[in-house]
Parts: structure tokens; C-alpha cells; sequence
């Protein structure tokens, strides 16, 4: 992310709303890869992350999409274990969603 914009999301954070500051990295880091592990179970989703990420480039940002709410415990600690970012995860409805950029 530009230096810029970094600095600017700090300084105003406590100003504007989580999701204005989750879209305007979104922006900057458009999903090149996406993985839909919709109706899986734990741990299917987890899986097929680790499977996705193998073949994608490092750099590369994956988005994730899951209807599983263990995923919202097991996929942030894939991404700190293996050394990969995750740029950030939301919830709607009954999806979550995740941005991860592989390390």
C-alpha cells in the first residue's frame, strides 16, 4: 500500500467507519485468485485454502469466501502460522470473507 495512504488510515482511523478503511485497501489490493469453500465443513475450507495458496505466486491476493464460522478462528491463524498477510475479513449475511495475500 502506498506510504501515503497508509499514513492517512492511521491518522484518521478513529474518524471513519472499518468498513470505508477495509474497502479503500480492498482497492488497493484487488483479489487475484478466489476460493468459494461455501457449504464446507471444518476442515474442508482450511484445506482447500492450503491447496489454492500452493499455486499461487507469492504476492498474489486470494479472496475467500465461507460459510463455515469456524473459519473466522481457523483461517487467520493459518495466515500467521504459514507467514502469510491477511488484509482483512468481513462478514454478510451468512458469508465470511477473507483477502489474504500469500507471503
Amino acid at each position: 500500500m502506498d506510504e501515503a495512504i497508509s499514513l492517512a488510515l492511521r491518522e484518521w482511523s478513529g474518524k471513519i467507519s472499518h468498513e470505508f478503511i477495509f474497502g479503500i485497501v480492498l482497492m488497493e489490493t484487488q483479489p487475484t485468485h478466489t476460493l468459494d469453500a461455501s457449504g464446507l465443513l471444518c476442515p474442508e475450507p482450511v484445506m482447500m485454502l492450503h491447496n489454492k495458496i500452493r499455486e499461487m505466486g507469492k504476492g498474489d491476493v486470494l479472496e475467500v469466501i465461507a460459510t463455515d464460522p469456524s473459519t473466522t478462528r481457523d483461517i487467520p491463524r493459518f495466515c500467521s502460522f504459514l507467514d502469510h498477510e491477511l488484509l482483512g475479513q468481513e462478514e454478510h449475511g451468512q458469508k465470511y470473507y477473507y483477502y489474504i495475500r500469500k507471503g
